[in-house]
């Protein structure tokens, strides 16, 4: 499939609702959370007024003129906070779109573009049963913190 990765537009920020709902990981077999559960304040922080803050930086997937995928960051004490100098992600596919590399590529070019803006690091928040926690160990994210059934994982610079 071809598709784009390229920098979100600030008129499409409010797609940001649709994605952090995405992003919420469904084990096998439990029932997904009403779509209300984003206006809960620990998940309205990844988006709450996006694109206020000098750190809030997000790219998206497109292909054939629609948006299938977004990657954002912004500091903010979250699940995955590791400091106040490293900026927390969060990355979304639509489930039709998922396992086909278009996740590993947007964290690609969402960490170059960090790394191009002098960021040294970002962190994220994963569950232990998410697939997604073997491409971020693929592509160099490593576990600095484990949780009961989450583990805290973060990307520098300095070992890339």
């Amino acid at each position: 499939m071809e598709y784009t990765i390229r920098k979100m537009a600030e008129q499409e920020y409010p797609l940001l609702n649709d994605f952090l709902y995405e992003a919420i990981f469904i084990p096998h077999g439990i029932e997904p959370p009403p779509r209300t559960i984003i206006a809960s304040p620990e998940l309205q922080i990844y988006i709450d007024r996006f694109g206020a803050l000098e750190d809030d930086h997000a790219l998206v997937a497109e292909t054939k003129g629609k948006i299938i995928g977004a990657v954002w960051v912004r500091m903010i004490n979250d699940y995955g906070h590791i400091d106040d100098k490293t900026p927390s992600l969060a990355i979304s596919l639509y489930k039709e779109y998922r396992g086909q590399g278009i996740g590993t590529a947007m964290m690609k070019e969402m960490l170059s573009f960090l790394q191009a803006y002098g960021y040294e690091r970002v962190s994220l928040s994963v569950q232990k049963d998410n697939y997604a926690a073997g491409m971020y160990r693929k592509i160099g994210f490593e576990i600095v913190k484990e949780r009961e059934d989450e583990w805290i994982m973060l990307w520098q610079v300095d070992r890339h």
